[in-house]
């Protein structure tokens, strides 16, 4: 647990004094003491402003406002300043330079601008790093450190180039075993020196920004970027972690962020925490199902809400200000999904550049007499409020959606079978309708232990790592349920196809395979025609995207295509494996029949909602010493009743017993606790 030295949920954000006078930080000061600031985030670009040449460090200034904010009782989430390295280093050490896909060497500006594999970008940020960690160790306000900022973006310079080629040596061992991996007797490709491989980007194989004609040096591409990012926190988290072993280091990640394998960083993580920026038209689920990756990277520990906006964003094409009540129930829903703080960015509004826009607890006026400042307060003193009860606890879900994004880089690289196949939306769409019945739902990886769960789904399962098939077959074997839909079982962790059929290592726990995969067009649709009762299921359902022509081997067919010349084959299948079951879905089918399909297998399985709400009406729950956290929250601008049950459950919120049917004000959220007698 990481809020052992400020035992409640965090309250803070970034915050920047650097560019503003002293008057101003002590009136922001004061500010934060009216909103219940406790945790403030600080050097997160300041390496300029530290380091002024190779051998010149700073920290005066530094000093003086860790040692102000420690006075106020304000603890420090302490950055390493290395998300932008300085003017002077690039114009005196050109290898920092990026070069970016189509294969221009970048100059100093923007941020996420260093290569990850520049001997002078690691040798610096892991030397301020050190520096840092030499400085503060001992420092009463430090209590996590932050390494660099976001990190992201490829790199395609000679520094690259040549250290992809000795990480796949690493890798592979011998051309031969690479050329084999790559399938590189297609057209030509066969490689006879190490030094022949080149970077995969618009200048080689690829094209379009996400296509290639070589699925195999460019998923290995990404693998190698994703490690060679890692290695430079890695670098930075060692230095910090050799001064102050006891202390917590994280970076910022993003979601659903698509060039980075989170769960290999999470390895390296001593607490995730993460980014959170729903446009205004973002689904609620979609969020949900965001912190519940988040939650996942590290088997469901809790995590931090590092970053959101009090009020407006300001990249989106339309940065709509957040309604009244927004704020408070987004950072609700995070800490009902597994976040142990509630952060911000920023504290205070920038006066220029590209953020001068984005939204801070403190705006422009410079004054606590906004909505935003309101409101920002009122979350502050309900956090008090709640102490230390909820830290520390965790979700008890029984279903679990797989996700990888391995799996994510081939889909997208691969050529077909349609460019509208998104595996995202996807694994999204699973998601809403379990999130729609009130059914919590973990989002795990590939090597999570499958026996914590009941229900597992498996949505566009492309690649197959080795042992994944076993681990499932296991799995569904022992009694569990497992649902994997069409275009899965395709290749291998190579992106090989898996010869002998589709779906590959999953055909004999699925008990069908796939003769031909035939793409729709976007409006096109078949049907799922449901010609039993099952449940609330019955009758015709519209799929789409593509269909599976497939062939039941052991499997039962539970429904069928309703037109097109495969009219009447298999689109929905189970089969009997051990003691358990397999589905198949084939194609991409509607929201009412997601819901009731898989509202039938939770029901199966003994898996019930949490409540039964109204649509808009999240539920979700946090488990800890036996009893649980019911958290309702109200998404909708009217108020809303649900049945809480018979049992009398206590809102921390409002400090009153309810039960039965309860109406909630429109986006308002309560905290019924419920004892570990009722759980």
């Amino acid at each position: 647990m990481i809020n052992q030295r400020v035992p409640k949920i965090w309250y803070g954000g970034d915050y920047n004094p650097e560019q503003w006078d002293k008057a101003t930080m002590e009136e922001d000061l004061r500010m934060f003491e009216l909103a219940g600031v406790d945790v403030a985030t600080l050097n997160v670009f300041s390496w300029a402003k530290t380091q002024r040449d190779e051998h010149s460090y700073d920290f005066t200034w530094l000093d003086e406002i860790m040692d102000r904010l420690a006075e106020e009782g304000v603890h420090v989430c302490l950055a390493t300043s290395t998300g932008a390295h300085p003017a002077w280093m690039a114009k005196k050490y050109p290898d920092i330079l990026r070069v970016d896909y189509d294969g221009r060497k970048r100059k100093f500006g923007g941020r996420h601008n260093s290569c990850p594999n520049s001997p002078t970008y690691r040798k610096y940020s892991a030397l301020m790093a050190r520096k840092l960690a030499e400085r503060y160790k001992d420092h009463p306000a430090l209590v996590i450190w932050h390494v660099s900022n976001e990190y992201g973006g490829y790199c395609y310079c000679d520094n690259c180039e040549s250290q992809f080629r000795i990480w796949l040596k690493e890798r592979y061992g011998t051309l031969d075993k690479l050329n084999a991996a790559w399938n590189t007797g297609f057209w030509g490709h066969t490689l006879y020196e190490w030094d022949e491989i080149v970077v995969p980007n618009a200048l080689s194989e690829e094209f379009g920004g996400n296509r290639t004609f070589f699925q195999g040096i460019s998923l290995d591409y990404r693998r190698f970027q994703s490690d060679s990012l890692l290695a430079c926190y890695r670098l930075e988290r060692d230095e910090l972690k050799k001064i102050t072993p006891d202390m917590p280091v994280t970076t910022n990640l993003m979601g659903f962020y698509p060039e980075l394998d989170y769960f290999e960083w999470a390895k390296h993580m001593d607490v995730v925490s993460w980014d959170n920026y729903p446009a205004i038209d973002t689904p609620v689920s979609f969020t949900a199902m965001s912190h519940n990756l988040m939650r996942g990277l590290k088997s469901g520990q809790p995590f931090m809400l590092m970053e959101q906006t009090p009020s407006v964003q300001n990249w989106s094409p339309y940065n709509s200000a957040k309604r009244p009540g927004v704020m408070r129930l987004w950072s609700y829903q995070a800490v009902a999904h597994g976040a142990d703080t509630v952060m911000f960015f920023q504290l205070r509004r920038s006066v220029g550049a590209c953020e001068k826009f984005h939204g801070a607890l403190i705006e422009h006026v410079g004054h606590e007499h906004t909505r935003v400042f309101r409101e920002c307060a009122e979350l502050g003193a309900e956090l008090q409020q709640l102490g230390d009860q909820l830290l520390g606890s965790r979700s008890n879900a029984k279903v679990a959606i797989m996700y990888d994004w391995e799996n994510r880089w081939a889909l997208e690289l691969s050529s077909g079978p349609s460019k509208a196949l998104n595996y995202v939306d996807e694994v999204h769409k699973y998601y809403d309708a379990l999130y729609q019945l009130n059914i919590q739902t973990d989002i795990i990886g590939v090597e999570e232990d499958l026996g914590k769960y009941d229900v597992m789904v498996a949505p566009v399962m492309y690649m197959v790592k080795p042992g994944v098939a076993r681990r499932v077959e296991q799995f569904v074997s022992r009694g569990g349920t497992f649902v994997t839909t069409f275009f899965s079982g395709i290749v291998n962790e190579n992106d090989l196809v898996t010869l002998g059929g589709h779906p590959g290592e999953l055909r004999h726990v699925m008990g069908i395979w796939a003769e031909e995969i035939d793409a729709l067009l976007p409006g096109q649709h078949n049907q799922i025609e449901w010609n039993q009762e099952w449940g609330s299921l019955r009758g015709s359902y519209p799929c789409g995207l593509l269909c599976d022509v497939i062939h039941a081997e052991t499997a039962e067919v539970l429904a069928g295509y309703g037109s097109d010349f495969y009219k009447g084959t298999p689109v929905v299948t189970r089969n009997r494996f051990g003691e358990g079951l397999a589905y198949y879905v084939a194609s991409s089918p509607d929201s009412k029949f997601l819901q009731g399909f898989l509202a039938n297998l939770c029901e199966e399985q003994g898996v019930k909602p949490l409540l039964n709400t109204p649509t808009g009406v999240e539920v979700t729950e946090r488990v800890k010493d036996g009893g649980s956290y019911l958290f309702v929250l109200n998404h909708n601008a009217e108020e809303m009743t649900f049945d809480a049950g018979s049992a009398k459950l206590f809102d921390l919120l409002s400090n009153r017993q309810v039960s039965g049917h309860v109406t909630i004000p429109g986006r308002d959220v309560m905290i019924l606790k419920r004892s570990a007698a009722q759980s």
